[in-house]
């Protein structure tokens, strides 16, 4: 157990993949087609790291907001009236409404080549890069933006982030044969190992795609943990583990010696209603990020955050880069429900993930690797 006196867990993780590769355009969007969508991972990871970079000192999260106020102030005083590019005003709009740092379209980074983009460079910020960040997250990244952006997967990794692995193309383990998908882990985790020249030990099935038969695949192809376990059953594509079969150390479940399964984190209830004879047993309500934060409220979400945190002393988050960004573009094939969840309270999420990030600074933002290498050592 975690004694009092030691800092909760809170394991921050970035699905890294692009809008047009979510699960729910799939049949609006064919793979086939990606390489002529926008492109824009490599602007809002930039961003997620630039505020990752902010945030560890108290107040200084503010203090950074009025600097970057401050800035924009300057340059409209500074700009004449009508001076400007239409798509520049468009961008700084977009800017505006995600609260995101100031940054120029004179230049283009060559991480990403080969795709018609238009906002996918690094923002330029104000900021200077500290020596050792203040979060320390995970980012699970898609095998085809790996090929794509070899220098952003460099970059998560130079500031201190881990590195692990979403696979190549974004197909659910459950809809693969056993030989694609031994095929799929292998070559997303050495593609990924040769581009940071360090191992990789974490994987995520795309869409929580993961069971018992999977779990002993994902081990086999060399890993040391796996975190695609989400407890919440409402949803079709959800996996399902055996969970309880093994020992728990923490949030994290000790598969074998050296595998580890992290669960995304959810709010667990067991109810027992006598007068209405009702008995719920293990119900679990989705709060371990994604689509979920932002929908719901965030006074909401926070308390049932710091529920989590104050029963397990741990808890693990979710998101996509693609949730800080309402200026991508819209898929009008696709189902209501599925633009209903994708597209909800998209220009408010990068204010809340900094409030989060802010309000909870008294926590120990690690990776998923250091939380199991702390398990391994401090029987957490």
């Amino acid at each position: 157990m975690i004694t009092q006196n030691k800092k909760k867990y809170f394991l921050f993780t970035i699905d890294v993949e692009d809008w047009f590769q979510v699960e729910n355009f799939k049949s609006s969007i064919a793979s086939d087609s990606w390489q002529h969508q926008e492109l824009r991972v490599e602007r809002n990871t930039y961003n997620l790291l630039d505020l990752f970079d902010e945030v560890g000192e108290g107040s200084r999260v503010q203090g950074v907001e009025g600097a970057i106020d401050r800035s924009r102030k300057s340059e409209a005083r500074s700009q004449k009236p009508g001076a400007g590019s239409r798509a520049q005003g468009a961008e700084r709009g977009r800017n505006e409404e995600t609260h995101f740092p100031p940054f120029t379209q004179k230049k283009r980074s060559r991480a990403c080549h080969s795709h018609p983009q238009t906002t996918n460079h690094k923002p330029q910020t104000v900021f200077k890069q500290p020596n050792k960040p203040a979060v320390r997250a995970t980012f699970f990244i898609l095998g085809w933006i790996a090929r794509k952006c070899p220098e952003l997967v460099r970059e998560i990794h130079k500031r201190g982030h881990e590195v692990a692995s979403h696979g190549v193309d974004h197909h659910l383990c459950n809809t693969q044969s056993v030989s694609d998908l031994r095929t799929d882990l292998n070559d997303s985790k050495k593609l990924l190992e040769d581009i940071i020249g360090d191992e990789v030990c974490g994987y995520r099935a795309p869409s929580f795609s993961v069971n018992d038969s999977i779990l002993k695949i994902i081990q086999d192809a060399g890993y040391h943990y796996d975190s695609s376990y989400n407890s919440f059953d409402r949803h079709g594509r959800y996996g399902k583990l055996n969970i309880n079969a093994f020992k728990q150390s923490g949030i994290a479940y000790q598969v074998s010696d050296h595998f580890h399964e992290i669960p995304v984190s959810n709010l667990d209830f067991d109810l027992k209603i006598q007068n209405l004879r009702l008995n719920i047993q293990n119900f679990s309500l989705p709060w371990g990020g994604g689509g979920y934060f932002r929908l719901i409220p965030y006074v909401v979400f926070k308390k049932g955050v710091q529920r989590i945190l104050n029963k397990k002393n741990a808890y693990s988050f979710y998101l996509h880069p693609w949730e800080i960004d309402p200026g991508q573009p819209r898929v009008k094939a696709a189902p209501a429900s599925f633009k209903f969840r994708h597209y909800i309270n998209l220009a408010s999420t990068y204010k809340k993930l900094r409030r989060m990030l802010n309000e909870f600074s008294d926590c120990r933002f690690g990776t998923c690797r250091e939380y199991i290498e702390a398990v391994a050592v401090d029987g957490l």
